[in-house]
């Protein structure tokens, strides 16, 4: 999850300009008829893997449970494509997507994430195993 504040440094342009992979798919959150939160779902480099990249939930509608229903949706879509598992990266810097993160049922996993512009600092990948049909 994007913090609004990183959208200065070209992330809502990144995003909207990110080509979309075949397979992948957008999805939007509504709360009271406005976009509340987006979220995407990229096929990954492993078969039967899904990826989260993107979401992000506006400020407005933090702590509504957006977060929540954006991540099941993604589960339900990625299951319908038929993945067994959703991997995602988030900064380890960030906290409440940690938390969002944890709390839907992601664990952390020792394979190394992408590094951060300083250099040193690696992206956090988690994983969650999908049930099976």
């Amino acid at each position: 999850m994007t913090r609004a504040a990183d959208w200065h440094r070209g992330e809502e342009d990144r995003w909207r300009t990110m080509p979309a992979a075949p397979g992948s798919c957008d999805l939007i959150a509504e709360r009271a008829g406005e976009p509340a939160g987006m979220a995407r779902i990229v096929p990954g480099d492993e078969a039967g893997c899904y990826e989260i990249r993107s979401v992000r939930v506006a400020p407005a509608a933090r702590g509504l449970g957006v977060g929540d229903r954006l991540l099941a949706a993604c589960e339900e879509r990625a299951g319908r494509l038929g993945a067994r598992s959703l991997r995602l990266l988030v900064v380890p810097g960030n906290p409440a997507a940690i938390a969002l993160y944890l709390r839907n049922g992601f664990t952390t996993s020792p394979e190394p994430g992408l590094p951060l512009p300083d250099g040193v600092t690696r992206q956090k990948v988690m994983r969650k195993p999908l049930p099976t049909p």
